[in-house]
C-alpha cells in the first residue's frame, strides 16, 4: 500500500461553546491509501477528554510512525492492520483514519457504497441534531434561528455545563425552547455537572420534555451514574464516558445509551462491534462527531441506519469543509449511492 497524508484546517460558521471550552478552528488529516490502483480516504481530527488528548501534531507523529509498518500490507488486511495498530498503541483518531481509508478502499474496490454492501436500509436513518453551544440567552435564541433558516431541524443538541452555574443553564435552554417550542431537544453537559446539579437538572429538565441528558457526570465520575440513574426521570447517555466496547458492559447498568465517535472508537471496524454490544445490553445507539468535516460524517452515516439518534452536524457548521459526500434532506443527513464512503474533494469536483 502506498500512504500520504496531509494536513487541512476547517473555520467554524459559529464558534462552539461547550463545558470544557471553545472551539473555533481545527487542522485536521485527510490519509488515502492506494493500492490495485484504487485510493481510499480517511480523517483523523483532533480532540480532547480531560487528561486524555489527541493533538494534531500527535496524529501527524503517529503516522509518521506507522506508515513504514503498514506499507508491505494490503487493503484486504483490515484484521492484521488493526492488531497491528493496537500493539503498537496508536491513537484512537489515527486508527479512525486509517480504518475509514481501508474501509473505502473496499467499497471502492467492490463498487458499491458501503451501507448497501452491509445490506443496510438508508430509508431508516434518523433526524441528525443540531448543536447549540453554552451562550447567552439571546445568543442561543440567535443560533437557534441560524439552525431554523439554514436546514429543517428536527431535533436541537443544546449544550449546558456553563461555568456560570446551572441556573445559567436553565436561562439559556428556556430561551431556546421558547425559540423552537415546536421542536424536540435534548442536552448535553458535556461532564460539567456535579452529581447534586445532575440530580437536580435532570428532574427539571424532564418537567420541560427534554428527550434525554448526555455526559451529565464529568468522566472518572462513572461510580456516580447508579446513584443518578436512581433518581433521574430522564434516560441518560455516555459520551466521555465511552470510548470502546470495552467500556460498556460496566456502564450498561447504569445508562440508556451511549454515544459512538469514530475518533473515539478507533474506526468503523470498532463502531460497528460498539453498536452490537451496546444492543446486547439493551442499550441505545447515538451516533456523535468532534470538529469532523464531510469526510468522517459521511463515513459515520454509512453505519447511521443502526443508529437511534443522530448528533453528525459538525460539518454544517464550517465555512471552508474541502470535502463534499452526505446530503441534507427533511433534517436528515444521508450517505449517497457512491461507491465507497462517497466523498469527493472540492477541488476535484470544480
Amino acid at each position: 500500500m502506498q500512504i500520504n497524508f496531509q494536513t487541512f484546517t476547517v473555520n467554524k460558521r459559529f464558534p462552539l461553546t461547550i463545558s470544557r471550552g471553545t472551539t473555533a478552528q481545527t487542522t485536521n488529516i485527510w490519509l488515502q491509501i492506494t493500492a490495485e490502483g484504487i485510493t481510499g480516504w480517511g480523517e483523523a481530527s483532533p480532540f480532547g477528554v480531560g487528561n486524555h488528548r489527541q493533538s494534531t501534531e500527535k496524529i501527524q507523529e503517529s503516522l509518521q510512525q506507522i506508515i513504514p509498518a503498514l506499507q508491505k500490507y494490503s487493503p484486504w488486511q483490515r484484521q492484521e492492520i488493526e492488531a497491528l495498530l493496537e500493539q503498537m498503541q496508536i491513537p484512537s483518531a489515527v486508527k479512525a483514519a486509517v480504518d475509514m481509508a481501508l474501509h473505502d478502499w473496499l467499497g471502492k474496490r467492490v463498487n458499491l457504497p458501503l451501507w448497501q454492501l452491509w445490506g443496510l436500509d438508508k430509508n431508516a436513518i434518523a433526524p441528525t441534531s443540531v448543536t447549540i453551544g453554552i451562550n447567552s440567552p439571546a445568543g442561543a435564541r440567535a443560533r437557534t434561528r441560524d439552525w431554523l433558516q439554514f436546514m429543517d431541524v428536527q431535533l436541537l443538541k443544546v449544550k449546558l455545563g456553563s461555568t456560570e452555574g446551572i441556573e445559567a443553564d436553565q436561562k439559556m435552554l428556556l430561551a431556546v425552547r421558547e425559540e423552537a417550542a415546536e421542536k424536540d431537544v435534548f442536552v448535553d453537559a458535556n461532564g460539567g455537572w456535579s452529581l447534586t446539579d445532575a440530580i437536580n437538572m435532570c428532574n427539571w429538565l424532564a418537567d420541560l420534555g427534554i428527550k434525554y441528558v448526555e455526559q451529565p457526570l464529568a468522566r472518572g465520575e462513572e461510580a456516580n451514574l447508579a446513584e443518578l440513574k436512581k433518581h433521574s426521570p430522564l434516560p441518560i447517555f455516555v459520551d466521555e464516558s465511552c470510548f470502546t466496547s470495552a467500556d460498556i458492559p460496566q456502564l450498561a447498568n447504569y445508562v440508556d445509551g451511549i454515544n459512538i465517535k469514530l475518533m473515539k472508537s478507533g474506526g468503523i471496524s470498532e463502531a460497528m462491534r460498539m453498536v452490537n454490544t451496546a444492543k446486547a445490553h439493551n442499550l441505545q445507539v447515538m451516533f456523535g462527531c468532534y470538529s469532523d468535516s464531510c469526510l468522517a460524517n459521511t463515513a459515520a452515516l454509512q453505519l447511521a441506519p443502526l443508529a437511534d439518534y443522530l448528533d453528525l452536524d459538525s460539518h454544517l457548521n464550517l465555512i471552508d469543509d474541502p470535502f463534499i459526500g452526505a446530503v441534507v434532506e427533511n433534517g436528515r443527513v444521508l450517505p449517497n449511492n457512491l461507491p465507497g464512503l462517497g466523498v469527493k474533494h472540492c477541488a476535484s469536483v470544480a
